[in-house]
């Protein structure tokens, strides 16, 4: 369990870092502007929602017909960032091997 919170806090940081080198600074707003922003910008609505740490909420973004995303935390002050985006997305819907199992 140990190693899994270590890696997670390893992708965590790798993702602040990559929001440093994909927009120079990290862009917030408030949600609001930020979810109007993608949605009338890119199309993008919600697909998936996770916690980051204790305190933020990482949330992904996707247009299915575009293939564009975006990967935005929201912090306890109501900020929201953008962290990551790209294109090429594409939903995947596939189990997972059972754990000890070799992929």
């Amino acid at each position: 369990m140990n190693q899994m919170m270590f890696a997670l806090s390893l992708g965590i940081g790798g993702m602040i870092a990559a929001s440093d080198i994909a927009y120079g600074t990290p862009q917030c707003d408030t949600r609001d502007r930020v979810l109007a922003f993608l949605a009338d910008r890119y199309g993008e609505t919600r697909q998936s929602v996770g916690l980051a740490g204790e305190a933020a909420v990482m949330e992904l973004f996707a247009a299915e017909d575009t293939g564009t995303w975006t990967i935005t935390m929201t912090l306890p002050d109501g900020q929201m960032c953008l962290v990551a985006s790209g294109a090429g997305y594409e939903v995947v819907t596939e189990e997972l091997p059972a754990r000890g199992q070799k992929v």
